[in-house]
């Protein structure tokens, strides 16, 4: 083996340019792997995070829609302990109503929140602009829309109808979801205060959870709906409410995986060419060593070796070819506030995996120069000489 071993280097270092160019094919189609398949990871974890990131990805509510969820810290403490990919449980009462300034009305919907905990899915403390979040009975958090058309200030008294009653409330900040309906439909409060409204410390509307892995919100539901259903509660989950933004995820993921099979396919195929010439060009000096005593399995080690050395240089190569274009894309590519388009992501895992896939190609592909090798015989190479 480590005469093959020898001899497969010689062979690779007496041609030097045209192994560089056979590492150069390898490198460029790893790099293309590397770069699409972290471009695509990116920019899907881009989208999830800003879709959904700061949202619920599962929601439990009472199956009639105009009921409450009762004794919801039981509910809480039966999910919590029926799931470990749970990350965050928090309760929420929504409540429409209508704030009041003057003549000027806007309808909002009052959501009490547990601040402690909706700020690990809603990222509160980040989306604040001016003032701070609500911490006392009767405080409200407003969007910069409502700011903007109500003529409001931090400290400012409002009043809200709702539930058929008029009520005062203080104006404690204001926040930018960067999203114009939230922006001027909600208010937000202390769970204290809503339920406080509704007259009922142990009801909420629906218990609002962020779970480890946002693609196994739709099977953990379906768990979830059959240990609740005797509760009469069901849930809704990202998933299911956005069928199109799932689709797009997944064909991001479907034409990014083939043209990593295309690409991998084009380097074998390359390979496996130029090794079957390298055969040709060597026969003489296959010939002269298998005169020498040199075994039909060595010969064929000699371009399994080949294969192999050139899939190492290939794979290291276009590793950081691919890194490198990854990174000039996210560092040219920019958004209008300086952003990255495509937020630059690099997953260890997917590289390692891009370099070992070209290594075993590269290494597969010398399979058939190598039974070519094999198979001939010395009176073969003394005839075509």
């Amino acid at each position: 083996m480590k005469l093959a071993l020898q001899i497969a280097w010689r062979f690779l270092s007496s041609a030097k340019r045209q192994t560089f160019i056979i590492i150069l094919g390898i490198a460029v189609g790893v790099s293309v792997q590397v770069f699409i398949g972290s471009l695509i990871t990116g920019l899907q974890k881009s989208l999830v995070d800003t879709t959904i990131g700061s949202s619920s990805h599962i929601t439990v509510l009472a199956a009639d829609d105009t009921s409450f969820v009762d004794d919801y810290m039981t509910v809480v403490d039966d999910l919590e302990s029926e799931s470990n990919q749970i990350e965050v449980l928090s309760p929420v009462v929504n409540i429409g109503g209508i704030l009041q300034k003057g003549t000027d009305k806007n309808e909002i919907l009052f959501r009490g929140f547990d601040l402690d905990l909706a700020n690990e899915i809603y990222g509160f403390d980040s989306k604040i602009t001016e003032g701070n979040l609500p911490t006392q009975l009767n405080d409200i958090l407003l969007g910069l829309s409502l700011k903007d058309e109500l003529d409001l200030n931090v400290g400012d008294s409002i009043e809200i109808e709702i539930l058929g009653n008029i009520r005062t409330l203080n104006v404690v900040g204001f926040f930018d979801f960067n999203v114009s309906v939230i922006n001027s439909t909600w208010g937000i409060g202390t769970l204290a205060t809503l339920q406080d409204i509704i007259g009922n410390t142990n009801q909420v509307s629906a218990i609002e959870m962020q779970i480890k892995d946002v693609f196994e919100a739709e099977n953990l539901a379906l768990i979830l709906d059959t240990n609740l259903s005797s509760s009469g509660l069901v849930t809704e989950n990202w998933m299911a409410q956005n069928q199109s933004l799932l689709s797009g995820l997944q064909g991001q993921s479907t034409s990014s995986l083939m043209i990593q099979v295309f690409v991998i396919i084009s380097v074998v195929l390359g390979i496996s060419s130029v090794l079957a010439i390298t055969v040709m060009q060597k026969s003489k000096q296959i010939g002269i060593l298998k005169a020498m005593g040199i075994l039909d399995q060595d010969a064929s080690k000699v371009f399994l070796f080949e294969g192999f050395i050139l899939g190492i240089f290939g794979a290291i190569g276009g590793v950081l070819l691919g890194l490198g274009l990854t990174f000039s894309f996210t560092t040219f590519a920019l958004n209008p506030d300086g952003t990255p388009v495509v937020p630059l992501f690099i997953d260890p895992g997917f590289i390692l995996l891009s370099a070992g896939i070209a290594l075993v190609a590269s290494t597969l592909a010398s399979l058939i120069p190598a039974i070519k090798s094999s198979k001939m015989t010395v009176i073969e190479v003394i005839r075509n000489a």
